[in-house]
Protein backbone atom coordinates (compact mmCIF):
# COMPACT_ATOMS: atom_id res chain seq x y z
CA UNK A 1 0.00 0.00 0.00
CA UNK A 2 1.29 3.14 -0.72
CA UNK A 3 0.94 6.42 1.85
CA UNK A 4 0.11 10.02 2.07
CA UNK A 5 2.70 12.82 3.11
CA UNK A 6 1.16 15.94 4.56
CA UNK A 7 3.31 19.13 5.08
CA UNK A 8 1.63 20.97 7.99
CA UNK A 9 1.33 24.43 7.75
CA UNK A 10 -0.67 26.00 4.97
CA UNK A 11 -1.98 22.05 4.52
CA UNK A 12 -3.71 20.85 7.36
CA UNK A 13 -3.17 24.10 9.15
CA UNK A 14 -4.26 27.66 8.15
CA UNK A 15 -0.91 28.88 9.91
CA UNK A 16 1.00 31.17 7.56
CA UNK A 17 -1.23 33.79 7.47
CA UNK A 18 -1.02 34.24 11.04
CA UNK A 19 2.62 33.54 11.29
CA UNK A 20 3.50 36.27 9.25
CA UNK A 21 0.98 38.47 10.37
CA UNK A 22 2.75 38.69 14.12
CA UNK A 23 5.55 38.62 12.49
CA UNK A 24 4.81 42.09 10.72
CA UNK A 25 3.34 43.50 13.47
CA UNK A 26 6.77 42.89 15.18
CA UNK A 27 9.05 44.13 13.02
CA UNK A 28 6.61 47.29 12.79
CA UNK A 29 7.11 47.45 16.38
CA UNK A 30 11.46 47.44 15.22
CA UNK A 31 10.76 50.34 13.60
CA UNK A 32 9.46 49.42 10.06
CA UNK A 33 5.55 49.24 8.74
CA UNK A 34 5.42 45.63 7.76
CA UNK A 35 1.72 44.54 5.98
CA UNK A 36 0.84 41.27 6.15
CA UNK A 37 2.07 41.05 1.88
CA UNK A 38 5.00 42.45 2.67
CA UNK A 39 6.08 39.71 5.64
CA UNK A 40 4.70 36.49 2.93
CA UNK A 41 6.64 38.33 0.13
CA UNK A 42 9.95 39.08 2.07
CA UNK A 43 10.30 35.96 4.57
CA UNK A 44 7.71 33.33 3.47
CA UNK A 45 9.44 30.20 2.76
CA UNK A 46 12.88 31.17 3.36
CA UNK A 47 15.88 29.53 5.63
CA UNK A 48 15.41 31.77 9.06
CA UNK A 49 18.77 32.94 8.77
CA UNK A 50 18.16 34.55 5.66
CA UNK A 51 14.79 35.78 6.96
CA UNK A 52 16.71 37.80 10.19
CA UNK A 53 19.19 38.86 7.67
CA UNK A 54 16.43 40.58 5.42
CA UNK A 55 14.90 42.07 8.38
CA UNK A 56 17.72 43.24 10.05
CA UNK A 57 18.71 45.48 6.37
CA UNK A 58 15.35 46.81 6.89
CA UNK A 59 15.42 47.82 10.60
CA UNK A 60 19.13 49.31 9.80
CA UNK A 61 20.65 47.64 13.34
CA UNK A 62 20.84 43.81 14.63
CA UNK A 63 17.68 42.50 15.96
CA UNK A 64 17.67 41.92 19.37
CA UNK A 65 18.94 38.90 21.48
CA UNK A 66 15.40 37.79 22.21
CA UNK A 67 13.79 38.26 18.79
CA UNK A 68 13.42 34.70 17.76
CA UNK A 69 12.42 33.75 21.00
CA UNK A 70 9.78 36.18 21.60
CA UNK A 71 8.64 35.73 17.97
CA UNK A 72 7.60 31.93 18.38
CA UNK A 73 5.75 32.54 22.08
CA UNK A 74 3.69 35.54 20.69
CA UNK A 75 2.81 33.08 17.25
CA UNK A 76 2.16 30.37 19.48
CA UNK A 77 -0.08 32.26 21.77
CA UNK A 78 -2.07 33.62 18.39
CA UNK A 79 -2.15 30.11 17.16
CA UNK A 80 -3.86 29.01 20.47
CA UNK A 81 -6.89 31.65 19.87
CA UNK A 82 -7.12 32.15 16.09
CA UNK A 83 -5.70 28.68 14.56
CA UNK A 84 -8.26 26.95 12.30
CA UNK A 85 -7.55 24.29 9.68
CA UNK A 86 -7.45 24.78 6.10
CA UNK A 87 -10.91 24.22 4.69
CA UNK A 88 -11.70 20.34 4.42
CA UNK A 89 -8.25 19.12 5.50
CA UNK A 90 -9.76 16.93 8.72
CA UNK A 91 -12.44 15.30 6.31
CA UNK A 92 -9.99 14.38 4.25
CA UNK A 93 -7.39 12.98 6.45
CA UNK A 94 -10.86 11.07 7.85
CA UNK A 95 -11.67 10.05 4.29
CA UNK A 96 -8.41 8.23 3.59
CA UNK A 97 -7.86 7.06 7.20
CA UNK A 98 -6.72 3.44 5.99
CA UNK A 99 -3.38 4.75 3.97
CA UNK A 100 -0.61 5.23 6.08
CA UNK A 101 -0.15 8.75 6.83
CA UNK A 102 2.61 11.08 8.52
CA UNK A 103 3.05 14.86 8.54
CA UNK A 104 6.50 16.06 7.23
CA UNK A 105 7.22 19.98 8.45
CA UNK A 106 9.82 22.09 8.85
CA UNK A 107 8.54 23.10 11.78
CA UNK A 108 9.68 22.27 15.23
CA UNK A 109 7.69 19.36 17.12
CA UNK A 110 6.74 21.36 19.48
CA UNK A 111 4.82 23.87 17.54
CA UNK A 112 3.50 20.57 15.69
CA UNK A 113 2.41 19.44 18.64
CA UNK A 114 0.45 22.47 20.06
CA UNK A 115 -1.34 23.07 16.45
CA UNK A 116 -2.62 19.47 16.58
CA UNK A 117 -3.76 19.70 19.68
CA UNK A 118 -5.70 23.05 19.51
CA UNK A 119 -7.07 21.97 15.79
CA UNK A 120 -8.27 18.71 17.93
CA UNK A 121 -6.19 16.07 15.21
CA UNK A 122 -3.50 14.59 17.52
CA UNK A 123 -4.65 10.83 17.33
CA UNK A 124 -5.03 11.23 13.74
CA UNK A 125 -1.44 10.68 13.03
CA UNK A 126 0.54 9.27 16.47
CA UNK A 127 3.54 8.73 16.59
CA UNK A 128 3.78 9.99 12.67
CA UNK A 129 4.54 13.72 13.16
CA UNK A 130 8.28 14.69 11.97
CA UNK A 131 9.61 17.84 12.08
CA UNK A 132 12.89 18.67 9.72
CA UNK A 133 15.10 18.85 13.02
CA UNK A 134 15.22 15.07 13.03
CA UNK A 135 17.14 15.22 9.65
CA UNK A 136 20.55 16.89 8.52
CA UNK A 137 18.86 19.01 6.14
CA UNK A 138 15.60 21.10 6.06
CA UNK A 139 13.64 21.31 2.45
CA UNK A 140 14.05 21.46 -0.19
CA UNK A 141 16.52 18.88 -0.24
CA UNK A 142 14.48 15.03 -0.12
CA UNK A 143 15.49 14.17 3.66
CA UNK A 144 12.48 14.93 5.61
CA UNK A 145 10.25 12.84 3.09
CA UNK A 146 12.77 10.00 2.75
CA UNK A 147 12.53 10.16 6.66
CA UNK A 148 8.59 9.49 7.15
CA UNK A 149 8.43 6.81 4.09
CA UNK A 150 11.33 5.17 5.72
CA UNK A 151 9.24 5.29 9.28
CA UNK A 152 6.06 4.34 7.33
CA UNK A 153 7.70 1.13 5.41
CA UNK A 154 6.82 3.01 2.28
CA UNK A 155 8.79 3.26 -0.93
CA UNK A 156 9.21 6.81 -2.09
CA UNK A 157 7.27 6.08 -5.25
CA UNK A 158 4.38 5.16 -3.58
CA UNK A 159 3.52 8.42 -1.81
CA UNK A 160 1.82 10.89 -2.56
CA UNK A 161 2.60 14.45 -1.14
CA UNK A 162 0.45 17.48 -0.22
CA UNK A 163 2.35 20.68 -0.10
CA UNK A 164 1.61 23.93 -0.45
CA UNK A 165 5.58 25.50 -0.70
CA UNK A 166 8.16 25.79 -3.67
CA UNK A 167 10.79 24.58 -1.48
CA UNK A 168 8.75 21.68 0.01
CA UNK A 169 7.27 20.58 -3.63
CA UNK A 170 11.00 20.48 -4.74
CA UNK A 171 11.80 18.15 -1.62
CA UNK A 172 9.14 15.95 -2.57
CA UNK A 173 10.19 15.59 -6.16
CA UNK A 174 14.09 14.61 -5.09
CA UNK A 175 12.68 12.14 -2.80
CA UNK A 176 11.21 10.59 -5.67
CA UNK A 177 7.71 11.37 -4.85
CA UNK A 178 4.41 12.30 -6.41
CA UNK A 179 3.60 16.17 -5.25
CA UNK A 180 0.34 17.91 -4.98
CA UNK A 181 0.67 21.51 -4.68
CA UNK A 182 -2.64 22.85 -2.60
CA UNK A 183 -3.25 26.36 -2.88
CA UNK A 184 -6.26 26.37 -0.28
CA UNK A 185 -5.18 28.18 2.88
CA UNK A 186 -5.60 31.62 3.04
CA UNK A 187 -2.06 33.01 2.86
CA UNK A 188 -2.10 32.07 -0.86
CA UNK A 189 -2.13 34.69 -3.44
CA UNK A 190 -2.14 35.53 -7.23
CA UNK A 191 0.82 33.03 -9.11
CA UNK A 192 1.22 30.97 -6.46
CA UNK A 193 0.34 27.95 -8.79
CA UNK A 194 3.24 29.11 -11.16
CA UNK A 195 5.32 28.70 -8.48
CA UNK A 196 4.52 25.30 -7.44
CA UNK A 197 3.94 23.68 -10.64
CA UNK A 198 7.81 25.17 -12.05
CA UNK A 199 8.84 23.38 -8.77
CA UNK A 200 7.41 20.10 -9.98
CA UNK A 201 4.29 19.46 -8.58
CA UNK A 202 2.50 17.33 -10.82
CA UNK A 203 -1.00 18.04 -9.56
CA UNK A 204 -2.24 21.53 -8.27
CA UNK A 205 -5.27 21.28 -6.45
CA UNK A 206 -7.50 24.55 -5.07
CA UNK A 207 -9.00 22.69 -2.62
CA UNK A 208 -9.41 19.32 -0.34
CA UNK A 209 -12.29 18.61 -2.22
CA UNK A 210 -9.43 18.74 -5.25
CA UNK A 211 -7.07 16.35 -3.55
CA UNK A 212 -9.46 13.72 -2.94
CA UNK A 213 -9.79 13.05 -6.62
CA UNK A 214 -6.23 13.02 -7.15
CA UNK A 215 -6.28 10.96 -4.24
CA UNK A 216 -8.67 8.61 -5.20
CA UNK A 217 -6.60 8.34 -8.47
CA UNK A 218 -3.15 7.76 -7.02
CA UNK A 219 -4.56 4.67 -5.09
CA UNK A 220 -7.02 3.33 -7.13
CA UNK A 221 -5.07 0.03 -6.82
CA UNK A 222 -4.57 0.07 -3.45
CA UNK A 223 -8.01 -0.68 -1.64
CA UNK A 224 -11.34 0.96 -2.43
CA UNK A 225 -11.77 5.03 -0.57
CA UNK A 226 -14.16 3.99 1.89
Amino acid sequence: MGALIFDFDGVIADSEAIANTVLAEIVTALGHATTLDQSLDRYAGRRWDDAMAEIEAAIGTPLPSNFSGDLKRATLDRFRTDLKEVSGAADFIRRFAHIPRAIASSSSIDRLQLCLSVLGMEAEFGEHVFSADMVARGKPHPDIFLFAAARLGVSPERCLVIEDSAGGIKAAVAAGMTAIGLCAASHIRDGHDAKLRDAGAVHLARSWTEVERIAAGFFENESTIA
